[in-house]
């Protein structure tokens, strides 16, 4: 089993020199990790936090090219956000699923549902009709294929494909930090930088270890920001003046009990006019989002957010009991770290906000700004970062080790061959998605061997860590020693999502 040592790492980092270190352990942060580490160069990665435990753990978990986007002529940010969609798809068949999104159109609504059934072609057509066509839906339709939705309110609507991952989006951030320790990156969480100074033709960097309460010095050639709502307040840190500035937008998710048993994705435009969406998570659904100004880069969740999802939820469903407060299993809130020019104040017509992603370059001090940026983008970001530090003077290896997708489907099959000789791998899973090998499989890929050993060792590690959860003993075991938690949130929120799914006792657990 591998061992991540988090001491070990630190004591890597105390006086250490490096090619490049990354400051923010979300997605940007773990695939600028990812691609560098594969190249050869020694990167060192630190997070003030657990990794992914900011805006990467609070997606709506789509992978999709923003239809959305066209209704403010984004084109060039959805051709690209399609691409970046397409290639997931491809190269994550594990974990990241082509998904039907049903959409139904209001009356009276501000576009008739024949325009936005074109729209969905040209969106169709900008992915390089890569998913499944589009279709146009009559409110008959609807009631004949989703009958929960309320069709007195409507004016038919339309059905396309996008795709959505799966696992969590912090388990799928975490994967790159993993392909990044396996190509020898010093990456360590709860660790934050107090201070950065470039002198000498290098970076001086001073980190707290929040755990250890130590301090450590270590230098580097290259500094990138990739800590999202934080950036400008971690470039003032380091003395880093930019052009563009971050702004924030809140969005809340309520996971609530399952709605419908279909695999699909059911969205409507809200009262607000932007797109609302029914989203399958496990055994349980998602709902939401919101997007409103906020000044908190950690905000918290209201009431009224609360009933403003709920109340459009009820509105355009026909529920035989509406969806209450109290049927709320878990909430997630996050920020959206949007871009905009440092001069500018928060547009008047916050909705139509770019949601692209900058990266911003001071050649003079060898430092990487990275600014906004989407889980379905992270690909190209990794591929930008790789392209920019070569113009600083880095020389990242051309024969390199992949950095992103999932192991070959002979692997695949290899694990799927040892799986059926214990029989308890073989039922079916919590989550609805296949069995708890296919579940095992997408979580852990090539470490999935580790989790079949330890239960031939022991049976018992097949047991629910929480009861009818399907969160096995032996995954809690190999998270302890190969995944760097340290606290049981870790664990639950982030390596897993039943922390999102059900209400749990959190205290039986010893970390």
């Amino acid at each position: 089993m591998p061992n991540i040592s988090r001491i070990k790492k630190l004591e890597e980092l105390k006086n250490g020199s490096f090619d490049a270190t990354i400051i923010g352990g979300g997605i940007n942060g773990a695939v600028s990790a990812a691609v560098l580490s594969s190249h050869g160069l020694k990167v060192a990665l630190i997070e003030m936090n657990d990794f992914a435990s900011g805006t990467s753990q609070e997606s709506s978990n789509l992978v999709w090219g923003g239809i959305k986007y066209l209704e403010s002529y984004e084109f060039k940010l959805v051709w690209n956000l399609c691409k970046s969609r397409n290639q997931l798809i491809k190269q994550y068949p594990a974990n990241i699923k082509e998904i039907r999104f049903l959409t139904s159109i209001q009356k009276n609504f501000r576009k008739s549902s024949f325009t936005i059934y074109l729209g969905s072609l040209l969106y169709w057509g900008m992915g390089r009709f890569f998913t499944k066509h589009p279709i146009k839906l009559s409110n008959n339709k609807i009631e004949l294929i989703e009958p929960i939705i309320n069709t007195e309110i409507t004016n038919g609507g339309l059905e396309y494909s996008d795709a959505y991952l799966i696992e969590n989006d912090a388990r799928f951030t975490f994967q790159f930090i993993k392909t990044a320790w396996d190509n020898k990156t010093c990456g360590v969480n709860y660790t934050e930088l107090k201070d950065s100074v470039y002198e000498d033709g290098k970076w001086k960097l001073k980190i707290h270890d929040k755990i250890g309460e130590q301090f450590f010095d270590f230098e580097s050639k290259v500094l990138i920001n990739a800590t999202g709502p934080f950036l400008d307040a971690i470039n003032n840190v380091s003395d880093i003046k930019t052009d563009k500035k971050i702004t924030l937008s809140k969005g809340i998710h309520l996971i609530v009990p399952q709605i419908t048993k279909a695999r699909r994705v059911i969205t409507f435009f809200s009262d607000d006019g932007r797109l609302f969406f029914i989203i399958p998570m496990g055994n349980k659904t998602c709902i939401g989002t919101t997007d409103t100004a906020v000044d908190d880069p950690d905000p918290s969740i209201t009431k009224e957010d609360i009933q403003f999802v709920l109340e459009n939820i009820n509105k355009r469903l026909d529920l035989n009991k509406p969806i209450e407060e109290s049927d709320v299993i878990s909430t997630r809130c996050g920020v959206r770290p949007l871009v905009i020019d440092a001069s500018q104040e928060t547009d008047d017509d916050w909705l139509q906000l770019s949601r692209k992603h900058v990266l911003e370059v001071n050649k003079e001090k060898k430092h990487i700004s990275i600014f906004g940026g989407k889980l379905t983008d992270c690909i190209n970001i990794g591929e930008e970062i790789h392209h920019e530090v070569k113009q600083l003077g880095l020389n990242p290896n051309p024969y390199h080790e992949n950095w992103y997708g999932e192991p070959t489907q002979s692997s695949k099959h290899d694990f799927e061959e040892k799986a059926k000789q214990l029989t308890g791998l073989m039922k079916a899973s919590n989550d609805e998605l296949g069995t708890v090998a296919d579940r095992i499989w997408r979580r852990y890929y090539n470490n999935a061997d580790e989790i079949l050993n330890m239960i031939k060792e022991d049976e018992t590690l097949l047991e629910d860590a929480f009861e009818a959860t399907g969160l096995l003993k032996a995954e809690i075991e190999f998270m302890k020693n190969a995944e760097m938690v340290t606290c049981t949130e870790d664990i639950l929120r982030r390596r897993s999502n039943i922390g999102l799914l059900y209400k749990l006792n959190q205290t039986i657990l010893e970390i």
